[in-house]
């Protein structure tokens, strides 16, 4: 297997230093616009035992262009994307078009319905790949969309509780909350969000998608239905709203439930933040001339906020992702389980030398890389996680090193 990962930011980064742990790939290319971060993406991995198998080039992840010459120069056979979603097409179609497999964290944008945002869907995540879903399973190549954390080893998890744990699902609710606190030098707490603010900007303020057997996908206001949720670990109860995720556009179709939601437990002040760029115009994405110049006002906000991959060091606590599932468990009682996977911040920054949001992020296309290297798992077309059996990437991301990854999951009954 030769690898592309496209874009060598805070995931991309922490994939690089995962991967160089591991034996079944031969090379992995770590690209990016700016050279200078993929090269030191590579001087991480070859210090973590990269074995002399990491090379850095340059990609303009908006050019599909660019992403098949790099795939073609290097002889790629599966390019994984880590950069924003808004290059999703762009590297999707060039992963095509040379000829290599491909994997995601992030689906093609979505748009919202244009007379009735917050009751009906418009052009929904994953609509354009999926569009193309023909193509790639004529081809015999695979597209492994939304293979991150959250989508990713939530997919995973709604698999494992279909086929292991219920016989029927009322609901598949994807949970997700954290304790986790950025300071500055002065041990001040900081607004820092831990995951890209462009990606965030775009999942919260968009209409939230909500899945129901009896009426398909729709729509709601952002920020909508509250609920108090308690994570595991110490982590403890916080509110959690309705998000726009690609979860509840990619579970329906490969498992039976009959409501699949998404709640982020973002917190009054993060909440606060977001409707105030909103009402200031500056989620937009559209460039505005400021002295001459155009400018996106989104790209204002991500440059001026601290780089999710450099606040490690300055961060402590824990993050959370999981899945709630509801519904008849097999012995034809009723049951609700969450499925959980927490890493702490402490650990992955002393042991990667990641923070704990992008490495949790990264350790499941890697995983789900080598499931695809040694055949485990196959297939062709554009898929989900769940179309895939759970239980071997399971067992491989739980699985005591060197054979597994040695990263704990939990299941909690309520």
């Amino acid at each position: 297997m030769r690898v592309l990962v496209v874009g060598s930011g805070g995931v991309g980064d922490a994939v690089a230093r995962i991967a160089a742990r591991r034996g079944f790939f031969e090379t992995m290319v770590m690209a990016d616009y700016d050279l200078a971060r993929a090269e030191k993406a590579v001087a991480a991995a070859e210090a973590s035992g990269g074995g002399g198998r990491f090379i850095a080039a340059r990609v303009d992840a908006s050019d599909a262009d660019s992403v098949s010459a790099l795939v073609q120069e290097h002889g790629i056979t599966h390019v994984l994307n880590a950069v924003d979603p808004r290059f999703v097409m762009s590297v999707f179609t060039g992963a095509f078009a040379a000829g290599a497999d491909y994997l995601d964290m992030a689906m093609s944008l979505s748009h919202p319905h244009p007379d009735n945002p917050y009751t009906e869907v418009g052009v929904k995540l994953g609509d354009d790949q999926f569009a193309q879903a023909q193509a790639w399973e004529q081809a015999g190549r695979l597209a492994l969309v939304g293979i991150g954390v959250e989508p990713g080893l939530s997919d995973v998890f709604a698999r494992y509780a279909a086929d292991h744990l219920f016989s029927q699902i009322d609901e598949l609710g994807t949970r997700d909350g954290a304790n986790l606190v950025v300071r500055d030098e002065n041990g001040e707490e900081i607004f820092a969000p831990s995951f890209s603010i462009w990606t965030t900007i775009e999942e919260c303020l968009n209409p939230p998608v909500i899945y129901a057997a009896d009426r398909g996908w729709y729509t709601t206001p952002p920020f909508s239905e509250p609920e108090v949720f308690d994570f595991p670990d110490g982590i403890g109860p916080v509110e959690c709203v309705n998000v726009e995720h690609e979860e509840v556009l990619l579970m329906p179709r490969w498992v039976d439930a009959k409501r699949v939601t998404f709640k982020y437990g973002l917190g009054d002040e993060f909440i606060g933040v977001l409707k105030t760029l909103h009402a200031l115009g500056l989620d937009k994405t559209e460039p505005v001339r400021v002295k001459g110049v155009e400018v996106s006002p989104r790209d204002v906000v991500a440059a001026v906020l601290p780089d999710p991959a450099t606040i490690g060091p300055r961060m402590t606590g824990k993050t959370c992702a999981g899945l709630y599932v509801t519904g008849t468990g097999k012995d034809g009682n009723p049951r609700k389980t969450y499925l959980y996977h927490v890493v702490d911040n402490e650990w992955s920054m002393a042991e990667f030398g990641a923070q704990c949001v992008v490495w949790q992020t990264a350790i499941n296309p890697v995983v789900a890389l080598e499931l695809l290297a040694t055949g485990i798992w196959s297939g062709a077309g554009v898929c989900g996680p769940e179309s895939f059996d759970a239980v071997p990437f399971l067992d491989l991301l739980a699985g005591a090193e060197p054979a597994g990854f040695g990263s704990a999951w939990g299941m909690e009954d309520r």
